[in-house]
């Protein structure tokens, strides 16, 4: 089970002399269409500019498990979520639509930023509440299998 996040049609730039979406833009669309959750979450971008608290990405762990071409529709779903007081865990896949093959998957871990300082903060009560309410009404459709880094949460 996942949780939908959003569609996306794959762009002629994204694509390389392989007739297929160039490595780089897999991890462009996954990014870009995260920032739906971190809107969620009140940690995107107009936290970044009005609140001067935003995630960075510190790392990750991706797989190409089928190419998808110009003009391909694909989805992107939540499969993993958790956090601890200043990490977010969480893992994407892309779902090429006519076929409903699995194209690639994403695993991140973020850290929450002060921007005004660029250091690791801790995230505010009203933060934590959100995302665990998040995670307390979706946890049945979350699936830990193949997460790379599991252990890296400190709860």
């Amino acid at each position: 089970m996942t949780i939908h996040i959003a569609n996306q049609i794959i762009k002629k730039e994204w694509t390389d002399y392989n007739s297929h979406m160039n490595m780089a833009y897999y991890v462009l669309v996954f990014d870009q269409l995260w920032e739906n959750m971190l809107e969620k979450f009140k940690m995107g971008e107009n936290s970044a500019k009005t609140t001067n608290m935003s995630t960075m990405v510190v790392e990750t762990h991706t797989t190409y498990n089928n190419e998808v071409k110009e003009g391909d529709k694909v989805e992107v779903n939540l499969t993993y979520f958790d956090h601890d007081k200043k990490r977010l865990h969480y893992k994407l896949e892309m779902i090429e639509k006519s076929t409903n093959k699995l194209s690639a998957t994403i695993e991140m871990i973020s850290l929450y930023i002060d921007l005004s300082k660029r250091k690791v903060s801790e995230f505010e009560n009203e933060k934590i509440k959100i995302m665990d309410d998040f995670i307390n009404s979706n946890k049945s459709q979350f699936s830990n299998e193949n997460l790379k880094f599991l252990g890296k949460l400190k709860k």
